[in-house]
Order: C-alpha cells, then structure tokens, then sequence
C-alpha cells in the first residue's frame, strides 16, 4: 500500500513525536490485532503518522507532510514493505530511544 500512496515512514521514539497543532482534526482506526494506530485527517484523508505495528513503540511520520524535509538528514534505505513481518525485526532500532 505505501508505494501506491508514497508514504515515505521516518520512524521515531516516542519521545521525539509531537504533533504541535490540529489534533482536532485526526481520527484514529485499529483494526486486525489493533496494535497499530492508523491515523488520518479528517477534512483530507491523509494519513501523515500513525504508529506501527512493528513500532508500537514509537511512530511512523510521512516525510512527505513535513513543511519542510529537505532540512532534515533523512536517508531513506530499500524496505520490503510487501513482506515486512518477515523482516520487522530489521526495524525494531528505529523506534528505540536515542543515548
């Protein structure tokens, strides 16, 4: 689904997720086994964080809703996200607390 949508998911500890505005606007669905947090826009539709399942720990952003991307340090790397279950554990480090 991601490569259909271009979600491009910069995953990050809790502790470094803020949303700073429009909280109002998100609602929230779990379906399957209701780890991860799907969330979207309710005026839009987009769905621009949402915490994962292979990250219940942290979150996973869209770099493409950033106002402005280009002044972080994101390095995207392949990920088959069509079997990812069978590589989560590859993923697990980027939700982990920085130190």
């Amino acid at each position: 689904m991601c490569e259909k949508v271009g979600f491009i998911h910069i995953i990050v500890p809790e502790s470094r997720f803020r949303l700073t505005q429009g909280g109002e606007a998100i609602t929230h669905y779990r379906f399957n086994t209701g780890v991860a947090d799907h969330s979207f826009c309710k005026v839009c539709g987009v769905k621009s964080f949402y915490r994962p399942r292979s990250n219940p720990d942290g979150w996973s952003v869209n770099a493409r809703c950033l106002d402005d991307p280009d002044s972080l340090a994101i390095v995207v790397e392949p990920f088959d996200g069509r079997n990812w279950e069978v590589h989560a554990a590859a993923l697990a480090h980027l939700s982990r607390e920085p130190g």
